[in-house]
């Protein structure tokens, strides 16, 4: 059974930063591509940053600069540091393993809110 865990999300000024981890369980953690997504409300689920199970990274233009996403192969983790946070980037955030970077594999998990004050 395939596990998505995020946390880190919280109430930040804009400016500010965040990191956000994900803890997966259920699979083969390093052999597989994770992304982070996010959902704003009224909005579609987009992919904001992906890496590879080699460590290459993508990223969404809105967010290119500014988030970092990282993975711990030994903790079954991924990482998304947020910095110079603007309110644009208010959302529900999600993490998943992905086909070709792109597609998520698994049910969603919980989330975790990240939200941008003025």
């Amino acid at each position: 059974q395939v596990q998505l865990v995020e946390s880190g999300g919280g109430l930040v000024q804009a400016g500010g930063s965040l990191r956000l981890s994900c803890a997966a369980s259920g699979i083969i953690f390093s052999i597989n591509a994770m992304g982070w997504y996010r959902q704003a409300p009224g909005k579609q689920r987009e992919l904001v940053a992906a890496i590879s199970s080699g460590g290459s990274t993508n990223y969404a233009d809105s967010v290119k600069g500014r988030f970092t996403i990282s993975r711990d192969n030994s903790k079954n983790t991924v990482f998304l540091q947020m910095n110079s946070l603007k309110p644009e980037d208010t959302a529900v955030y999600y993490c998943n393993a992905q086909r070709y970077m792109v597609a998520p594999l698994y049910n969603w998990g919980q989330g975790t809110q990240v939200t941008v004050s003025i």
